[in-house]
């Protein structure tokens, strides 16, 4: 999948977490509820398909997106994780994928066992990567759009890595497809927020 669609997958979960969350008046938990509750149910279809079903996949995904997103700012506004903290919990799920399979190819996802390690991988990529992505913009005060830019030089970094230095191809997939979520997450909220928080005021619509 080309980094393009996996950047614009992350930059509309984060603008259609908060449309729902806040323009539509739904609030955290009951989007939190709502949007966890839809995933559920898809990811049941998701695992009793035998074959690749082009619908039930993507939508499985674009509710990832959603849910990640919410996991992270439920932890973060509502109990008060730190964002360094969460940021290291979600990286635990990779650890034991590792451990247990031996691998995290997704061209091996072969197994209902290692089906259950791929999609919690996806939907923690996505938590991550807007812990990540709030910890520099807003934790660090660094603002949007110059999170965008070191988040895109360090998508650059991994690509040499790879391609110049020889990193481990899965290794390199899993590090870009995190990147990705904050550096989407960073030009959503460039272009949703209020001019005065350092956006340019387009709404998340």
């Amino acid at each position: 999948m080309c980094a393009a669609v996996r950047d614009s997958r992350a930059t509309v979960g984060e603008t259609a977490a908060d449309l729902l969350n806040s323009d539509l008046g739904l609030g955290l938990d009951g989007v939190s509820l709502l949007m966890s509750a839809l995933l559920v149910v898809v990811l049941m279809v998701q695992f009793r398909t035998k074959a690749y079903r082009p619908g039930v996949y993507w939508l499985a995904v674009a509710l990832i997106r959603v849910v990640g997103t919410l996991i992270s700012d439920n932890l973060t506004d509502n109990l008060g994780v730190p964002l360094t903290t969460s940021t290291t919990v979600f990286a635990i799920v990779f650890a034991a994928w590792h451990r247990t399979e031996r691998t995290m190819s997704i061209h091996h996802i072969d197994s209902t066992r290692r089906e259950a390690f791929y999609w919690p991988a996806v939907l923690f990529t996505f938590a991550l990567g807007t812990a990540a992505g709030d910890l520099v913009a807003e934790q660090m005060d660094l603002g949007y759009w110059v999170s965008a830019v070191l988040f895109a030089l360090a998508l650059a970094a991994v690509a040499v890595a790879r391609f110049a230095l020889g990193l481990d191809a899965v290794w390199s997939f899993w590090i870009a497809y995190v990147l990705t979520r904050p550096l989407g997450a960073s030009m959503g909220d460039y272009l949703a927020q209020p001019t005065g928080d350092g956006g340019l005021g387009l709404g998340t619509v």
